[in-house]
């Protein structure tokens, strides 16, 4: 049974980040801590009453295909239902598109406990906002006032069709075409890996789809984009005919069961009515705004996994007796073995971790947007853009991980699916190939931003975390272990960082093939300066509250982080520095 982890949210967004920033950004919302609590406590309810009980079975129904359509499993559409009327669509969108304008830390923060309880179901449901965010940005007036009223309200949901059979990560090769028709295009051309493609939680679907006008430019600069109905709109606004689109099938995967992935079928008669959003040829800079918004909730769909996996196994380890510890009577429970302790410490350090980081990253971005100083405003922004990849591909890997050893606590029972540890592992393992592998995402931290400014945002934070870790003030010689760990772990980073753009100067390819190190390297170390914070944060507050179980427990895994977790930044930076050669100089036919 999940249990929504309040405490750990309140504490990320109140102690960690602190509410100033957002109170000053959002004063036209009337936003405090206290509105964020509220609506952070709403979702826990929703998260564990209705959606967490519709999770295994949803998993072990799956959705269905037929060729009328496919559906959702038993109770998704009266999940859906009652998501709608709870006003959970509208919360991310701005006020000015018909949203409540939250923040994004407090949207995160409810994306982390939707994700957790039933990811399947919330994968649907999610992309609408960034739908509403890519419409707005890109087309006319009257294109935002057809598409964006429904999809805010809940009315409608939104997919976006990228992936085709031939073309995967590289776009370039995308074939699916528009032909015009007066105001509007026939398209023509199959996608594959479509999100709730189809399903019967609305009326009607949006589709963003990426197309290529006769006559456009080859690769990435010949690609537009087009809003794609399931069903047409008629001028007043009502449903008119069904679209020339169908879901040809959806796939058979290794987890997320009953969220539908769809291999779309666009104009097999006269050709799908599309609608040209922004300037010809423009089309994936358009879709990126979906993309990017899309890339920080997998992140968090890595911490919500992750707090599944460990809740599950600390229940287990602590009711599961086997074997002897000295001094105890036997059999004690396995909570108790060294090794067992080990792993449970890992999974809460690492989630911590990923969820500080994630909280961190959105805080960026609020700031970038709302700002009322331009200048930081700009530095913001540009900061939460360098977190993005990190956030994405670190979070996702890191999630991984957790599962898995949230299985290995299990022992041979977590291998059994009755337990309910492989769902959260299987779930997961999707997160780190979607919307861009991890490869992708390390390729785009080292080519696009660091590349952009030279590495100017990255030795910006690195100074800002430097200069926060040098003020600090710790009470005890474990925090000023722990302080000391982070700092050591910057300046890895930061020399790491220096030898990556050098290398990428002088051979981009040799650089790729120490990417993902690097990274890894980035969020190891930039969680565990979070980590470090946490724990001054901890030791004021005993210092204040002594005995407080929780600052005891947040004391004791950020100990664990840096003296266990941390180290681990020393082996990525050597790979980083000098590990390329045994990737670049490799022969692939003797692979």
């Amino acid at each position: 049974m999940y249990r929504a982890p309040l405490r750990e949210i309140r504490f990320v967004m109140h102690e960690l980040l602190g509410d100033d920033a957002l109170v000053k950004a959002y004063a036209d919302i009337d936003y405090s801590g206290d509105l964020a609590d509220n609506i952070v406590e709403e979702a826990a309810k929703f998260a564990e009453n209705v959606l967490e009980p519709l999770n295994r079975t949803g998993d072990e129904q799956g959705a269905a295909w037929s060729a009328s359509g496919v559906t959702t499993p038993k109770g998704f559409k009266e999940a859906y239902a009652a998501y709608v009327e709870a006003g959970w669509t509208q919360m991310p969108v701005s006020a000015e598109l018909g949203g409540q304008g939250m923040p994004h830390t407090v949207t995160l923060a409810v994306e982390e406990l939707m994700f957790a309880s039933n990811m399947a179901f919330f994968l649907g449901t999610s992309l609408a906002h960034g739908a509403v965010g890519a419409i707005a940005a890109s087309a006319t007036p009257e294109q935002v006032a057809m598409f964006t009223p429904k999809l805010v309200s809940g009315e409608w949901m939104a997919t976006m069709n990228l992936t085709e059979p031939q073309a995967g990560s590289d776009l370039a090769l995308l074939r699916t075409r528009a032909v015009p028709e007066g105001d509007h295009y026939r398209i023509f051309g199959q996608k594959i890996f479509i999100t709730y493609g189809d399903h019967d939680l609305t009326d009607n679907i949006i589709h963003l789809v990426l197309a290529r006008l006769e006559g456009a430019p080859e690769g990435v600069k010949g690609i537009s984009l087009f809003v794609v109905p399931k069903v047409l709109i008629n001028a007043d606004g009502s449903a008119g005919a069904p679209n020339d689109l169908r879901c040809l099938s959806i796939e058979h995967k290794l987890g997320i069961h009953a969220s539908p992935t769809c291999v779309m079928a666009f104009g097999e008669k006269q050709g799908a009515i599309g609608y040209l959003v922004g300037p010809p040829h423009s089309g994936l800079a358009f879709m990126f705004i979906m993309m990017n918004a899309a890339r920080l909730s997998v992140g968090v769909q890595g911490v919500a996994q992750s707090e599944r996996a460990l809740q599950q196994a600390l229940d287990w380890a602590r009711n599961r007796k086997q074997g002897k510890i000295a001094g105890q009577p036997a059999p004690v429970a396995i909570v108790e073995h060294p090794d067992v302790k080990r792993m449970l410490l890992s999974m809460k350090a690492r989630t911590e971790a990923m969820r500080a980081l994630c909280g961190f990253a959105a805080l960026e971005l609020d700031r970038g947007h709302r700002d009322a100083d331009p200048a930081a405003r700009d530095a913001a922004l540009v900061r939460a853009e360098l977190l993005t990849p990190i956030v994405k591909g670190w979070c996702t890997e890191t999630a991984l991980d957790v599962c898995s050893t949230g299985v290995q606590v299990h022992g041979g029972m977590g291998y059994i699916e009755e337990t309910g540890a492989a769902q959260f592992l299987r779930d997961v393992r999707i997160t780190s190939i979607y919307e861009g592998t991890t490869g992708i995402q390390s390729n785009d931290l080292i080519g696009r931003k660091l590349g952009r400014d030279r590495g100017a945002a990255m030795a910006s934070l690195t100074q800002d975390f430097l200069a926060e870790l040098n003020a600090a003030r710790a009470l005890s010689p474990e925090a000023k272990a722990i302080r000391n760990a982070s700092t050591e772990a910057l300046t890895l980073l930061r020399d790491a960082t220096e030898s990556v753009q050098r290398l990428a100067g002088e051979d981009m390819a040799r650089a790729q093939g120490v990417s993902v190190a690097y990274l890894r390297l980035c969020g190891v170390v930039l969680a565990g300066c979070l980590m470090a914070r946490a724990a001054a944060v901890a030791e004021a507050a005993l210092a204040a509250t002594p005995g407080d179980a929780f600052y005891q427990g947040k004391l004791q895994t950020c100990r664990f982080y840096a003296e266990q977790v941390l180290p681990e930044a020393a082996g990525l930076a050597r790979t980083v520095k000098g590990g390329w050669g045994s990737v670049s100089e490799a022969r692939s036919e003797l692979l």
